[in-house]
């Protein structure tokens, strides 16, 4: 614009001038109305993108614990039957239970569960071996049931020796699983848990199924800890088991005792009642006759009654030796040894290290006072023995041993064993059911001429105790 417009420009109307006021502040209003919807759409698509996101936040929550819902369910419906399967004092009932568990939906879905093969492999003993049978099991055929193999090999093998789950997902080339069983044909991978407490062996727990990668990391903690608590309730089993058997001896114990008490009384102060009356008799019409001959008569009625009344004595002593509850076992085997010399002129020698004493409760010394008295009246009555010996001596770290030894006339163990129903005499049987009272080890050696001789041993420790459980130590 040149200088003459902008001077004629400054002479123009009023009403031009008010006219482009107008239409510049309709152009900046339009302006700042377009950038204010620009503005409002912006902050209305925040507004939405954040809501949508809230509410995609607020769906994974809630399908997050809608999972974790369903996870302590899960989790919750195994501690319950894992519960009830360590309340179980049932052994056979333990490891079908263990099995039901592990084929369960706690494991993977039902279609994915009732696929699983499972069985139990359980150790015994047949003609000296050691073999694995197949115990409580699931989908398994009843010619597979039957079925026994050494556990030497393969996964049952590694998982027994080892102490340790393995896992296979090639089950079909295991040595011993592999071609043996047919129900588990169809199955590529096996998860093998050993039952194994201590140095308590029972054998091994198997889950196959027919896919190869079904036991993931998930699926092993869960059967871990199944097999976990299965060993301790197989445990807990075998100890009720043992307790039933225990009242069982205890009771025929009792009843065994009550008879060899009426068998004494019968071959012993009976028999010597009954001769001392006959004599009686015998004497009171000899005094009419001959003073002098009754005179000699009651010597010999005083020296019957008077070894009749020793009889007595020795049968209260053994019945319950009070020496032994006030003085302790070396004083009471001491006293038995003195009374059956007394008693049966049977010379008795004992023989007992002190130190073997001091790690001795009451409880045991008792015991194995019985199990000496009852060895040596055994050679006293059968073996015709003019010696025995008792002696009580350390064996080695953690251990004592028992022995009650003769020179008799000798027998032959085995057989002795096999007539023991015909002969009405359970000695041998007693003297091993109070071994086993102080988790010892009995054996008996002897032969016809050679004498007898008794061993028992007895662990003082723990670790001794597994150890003579284990096997690892014999008393012969």
């Amino acid at each position: 614009m040149t200088q003459a417009e902008v001077g004629l420009s400054f002479f123009l109307p009023a009403e031009q001038a008010s006219f482009d006021g107008v239409v510049w502040f309709v152009l900046v209003g339009a302006v700042m109305f377009v950038i204010g919807l620009g503005l409002g759409a912006f902050v209305g698509f925040q507004y939405l993108a954040a809501g949508r996101e809230t509410a995609i936040r607020q769906s994974a929550r809630k399908e997050m614990e809608k999972e974790i819902r369903a996870d302590r369910t899960r989790f919750r419906k195994v501690f319950e039957e894992i519960s009830h399967m360590t309340s179980t004092l049932i052994y056979n009932r333990v490891l079908v239970m263990a099995q039901e568990i592990g084929a369960s939906d706690v494991l993977a879905p039902r279609e994915m569960a009732d696929k699983i093969v499972s069985a139990a492999f359980l150790f015994y003993q047949d003609s000296g071996r050691t073999q694995l049978r197949v115990g409580p099991a699931r989908r398994f055929t009843s010619v597979d049931q039957r079925s026994t193999l050494p556990g030497e090999k393969g996964v049952l093998a590694q998982a027994i020796n080892s102490g340790e789950p393995v896992l296979t997902r090639d089950l079909p080339s295991d040595p011993e699983l592999g071609e043996r069983f047919a129900s588990l044909s169809g199955c590529r991978s096996a998860y093998c848990l050993p039952l194994r407490s201590g140095l308590n062996v029972y054998g091994a727990l198997l889950f196959a199924h027919p896919e190869a990668e079904f036991f993931g990391a998930p699926q092993r903690d869960i059967l871990d800890v199944l097999a976990q608590q299965a060993r301790v309730a197989l445990q807990n089993a075998s100890l009720y088991n043992d307790l039933e058997q225990e009242k069982e001896r205890f009771l025929q114990a009792e009843e065994e005792a009550r008879k060899k008490l009426a068998r004494d009384l019968h071959d012993g102060p009976t028999q010597s009642v009954s001769a001392i009356v006959m004599r009686v008799n015998f004497t009171r019409r000899l005094i009419e006759k001959n003073v002098p001959a009754a005179a000699a008569e009651l010597v010999k009625i005083e020296d019957m009654a008077r070894r009749t009344t020793k009889e007595i004595r020795h049968m209260l002593f053994t019945l319950r030796p009070l020496v032994l509850e006030t003085q302790g076992l070396q004083a009471a085997l001491q006293a038995m040894a003195d009374k059956m010399h007394e008693t049966f002129e049977q010379n008795v020698l004992i023989e007992v290290e002190a130190k073997v004493l001091d790690e001795l409760d009451l409880g045991k010394q008792t015991v194995i006072f019985y199990i000496a008295e009852e060895a040596a009246n055994n050679a006293r009555k059968h073996a015709r023995a003019p010696h025995i010996w008792i002696r009580l001596n350390s064996f080695g770290a953690g251990l004592a041993v028992l022995e009650i030894k003769d020179d008799g006339i000798g027998f032959n163990p085995k057989a002795v064993d096999a007539s023991y129903e015909r002969r009405g005499s359970l000695g041998m049987v007693n003297m091993r059911e109070r071994a086993e009272l102080v988790s010892g080890q009995l054996s008996i050696t002897s032969a016809e001429g050679q004498g007898t001789a008794v061993k028992v041993l007895i662990p003082l420790t723990e670790e001794a105790e597994d150890q003579l459980r284990g096997g690892g130590i014999h008393a012969s």
